[in-house]
């Protein structure tokens, strides 16, 4: 069965080496008069990203205020400061430079600047976004795939609560993407990048619609060319090729593509979400540490595509006795390539610590809003299934 879909990708893509010499251009192109230039930490100035965006933009006679200090996991609080800023200088253009925290923390601020209430309301339900600022990404960090998404995921600092909305109004205008600006990125940050690329795709790939050949096939690729790819910039950071080929995943791997014709799960997600606003840790390493044991949980009932997973994927020889063994097999070599980069598989690896059981039943609480949803679609999760999952994940 394959499930009736609308794709939609408006984000207008500029790739290379010579990329972002275009930025002017598509700001003037998209309207921008007065432009938030919104970024993380020094090391957009350290490389001297910053200088060459401000000289462009002065040269050009684009008008621009800054607002930087985006942490991982972006704030409410700097939101809310942005939003501020935005309306007292007039922005009508938002520019981020850097990664997904950027990229989610510019996409609400623009939801907020025409927004008369509190721009939370769109993440706690309140509310529906009218209305976004449009944006432009000048990408340094491969990884969470806003660029192309429709996705915002923001963290209230009252409770550290992490939450998600979704909308195509806050679809980004325009995307810059020189591979080389990833050279200098952390083993760390490179492997847990690469990890929620892959995850974006597989929390599409794992799906109770099992007929879209063709969207299974571009996943299967693009999780292989991954998983090689980050292994060669371990070693070699400055290997273009292939710093190239995650920077591309990580936009095809979160704007739908690999979801025509199946149906999104984003239970890790979801589960990982928590962890990440409880602990603070990266996301991608979070999304390692619950994703064998969210497997395992799940894999009896959805054998067939574990199995196609295992075979098509990890390149698991296929033992046709015994498909639960070949899942398993699957499951044990997505785990051993997180290891193989530096990820953690379970939760203790990730906090050099096991949760208490009263963190397990806060996480779960947040998760399912007290106890009031269920997650998941391939298989969908009640609250007692997440304890279940958190305290597998938690040896």
């Amino acid at each position: 069965m394959i499930k009736d879909f609308n794709f939609y990708a408006p984000t207008r893509v500029v790739f290379g080496r010579e990329s972002e010499e275009q930025l002017p251009q598509l700001i003037q192109q998209y309207g921008g008069g007065k432009v938030l230039v919104h970024f993380g930490g020094g090391s957009a100035r350290r490389s001297g990203l910053l200088d060459k965006v401000e000289k462009m933009l002065s040269e050009a006679g684009i008008d621009y205020v800054e607002l930087g200090g985006v942490v991982p996991n972006p704030l409410l609080s700097k939101v809310r400061e942005g939003i501020e800023l935005c309306k007292k200088e007039h922005v009508n253009f938002i520019l981020a430079v850097g990664g997904g925290s950027v990229i989610d923390s510019a996409k609400a601020i623009g939801y907020g600047v025409g927004y008369p209430g509190d721009v939370w309301d769109f993440w706690n339900g309140k509310a529906v976004p009218q209305s976004c600022l449009p944006i432009g990404v000048m990408l340094t960090i491969p990884a969470a795939g806003s660029e192309m998404s429709s996705s915002c995921v923001i963290t209230n600092d009252e409770g550290m609560l992490k939450r998600g909305v979704n909308s195509d109004l806050c679809r980004c205008k325009f995307a810059i993407m020189n591979p080389e600006r990833t050279y200098t990125l952390p083993p760390y940050q490179t492997a847990a990048g690469a990890t929620d690329i892959m995850m974006h795709t597989m929390e599409r790939y794992f799906s109770k619609y099992e007929d879209a050949m063709l969207t299974d096939a571009i996943a299967e690729a693009l999780l292989k060319t991954v998983m090689t790819a980050a292994k060669e910039v371990m070693v070699v950071p400055d290997d273009y090729k292939h710093r190239a080929a995650i920077m591309w995943a990580s936009s095809l791997s979160h704007n739908d593509l690999t979801e025509c014709g199946t149906e999104k799960d984003f239970a890790c997600h979801k589960l990982e979400h928590e962890l990440s606003g409880m602990f603070g840790v990266t996301h991608g390493a979070g999304l390692a540490a619950i994703w064998g044991s969210w497997a395992r949980y799940v894999m009896d009932k959805h054998l067939t595509r574990f199995v196609k997973f295992a075979v098509n994927v990890m390149g698991v020889m296929q033992d046709f006795t015994d498909p639960r063994a070949t899942a398993l097999r699957g499951i044990e070599a997505m785990e051993q390539f997180f290891k193989s980069i530096g990820m953690p598989i379970c939760i203790e690896d990730l906090l050099n610590r096991q949760m208490t059981e009263d963190e397990i039943d806060e996480l779960v609480d947040k998760c399912s809003r007290d106890g009031k949803m269920n997650i998941g679609a391939m298989e969908v999760l009640t609250p007692k299934d997440m304890k279940a999952i958190y305290k597998e994940a938690n040896a």
